[in-house]
C-alpha cells in the first residue's frame, strides 16, 4: 500500500509539475494585481481539481461506454506519459505539458486566466487526466487505494496552489537552470513509470 501511495504521489507531482506551472502563471499575470493573482490561482486550482475528480470517478465508465478496454488505455496512456517524459528530459515545451505559442498569445489578452490556460491545460492537462484515470484503474475494486489516489490528488493540487501563490519567490530561487535540472531528473522517473504502465497493459 505504501509503495502504491508513493508511486501515485510521484506520478501526479511530476505530471502536474507545479515548478513549471508557477513561472508560466507568473509570466501570464505580470500586469495583474496581487489580489487578482491570488483569486485566479485559487479559482484555477479549484476548477482543475473538479476536472480531475470527474475523470477519476467516471473515467472507467467513459472508456467502457465508447468501447475502450483498460489495457488498451494503459498502453496508450503510457505512451503519452513517455512523450511527456522526453519533453522533460530535453527541457522543451510542447502542447502536452504547456500552452502552445498561439494559446500564450490569446492568454496574454485575457484579464482572467483561471479557466484557460491555468486550469486547462496547465494544471489539468492531457497528462494529468490520463494519469488519474490510469491510477484509478490500477486501484479498481480497492476503495482504500482509490481514496489514496483522490487524497494525493488533492495534496498535489494544494502544493500547486502554494507554488502559484509564491510564484515570484520560487522563480527567483530556482531560476531557469534549477527548474530544468529538477525537471530532467523527474522526467527520467516518469519515463520509467510510463514504461511500467505499458507493460501492465500488455500483460493484461
Amino acid at each position: 500500500m505504501t509503495e502504491f501511495a508513493v508511486a501515485t504521489f510521484v506520478t501526479l507531482l511530476i505530471i502536474i509539475d507545479p515548478l513549471t506551472v508557477a513561472p508560466i502563471f507568473l509570466g501570464l499575470t505580470r500586469f495583474a494585481s496581487a489580489e487578482h493573482k491570488r483569486n485566479m490561482a485559487l479559482r484555477g486550482t479549484a476548477i482543475a481539481g473538479g476536472i480531475l475528480l470527474v475523470f477519476a470517478l467516471v473515467g472507467d465508465w467513459l472508456l467502457r461506454t465508447i468501447g475502450i478496454g483498460l489495457p488498451a488505455f494503459r498502453i496508450a496512456g503510457g505512451i503519452l506519459l513517455f512523450l511527456i517524459a522526453v519533453d522533460m528530459v530535453l527541457a522543451r515545451q510542447s502542447g502536452l505539458r504547456a500552452t502552445t505559442p498561439p494559446e500564450n498569445e490569446e492568454a496574454g489578452h485575457r484579464d482572467d486566466i483561471s479557466v484557460f490556460p491555468l486550469a486547462i491545460p496547465l494544471i489539468a492537462g492531457p497528462g494529468a487526466m490520463t494519469s488519474i484515470m490510469l491510477l484509478m484503474g490500477r486501484a479498481a475494486g480497492d476503495f482504500q487505494r482509490q481514496a489514496i489516489v483522490l487524497g494525493l490528488t488533492l495534496l498535489v493540487l494544494a502544493i500547486t496552489l502554494v507554488c502559484l501563490l509564491g510564484a515570484g519567490r520560487l522563480a527567483s530561487v530556482l531560476g531557469v537552470t534549477g527548474t530544468n535540472v529538477i525537471n530532467r531528473v523527474l522526467g527520467i522517473v516518469l519515463a520509467a513509470l510510463a514504461v511500467q504502465f505499458i507493460l501492465d497493459g500488455i500483460r493484461a
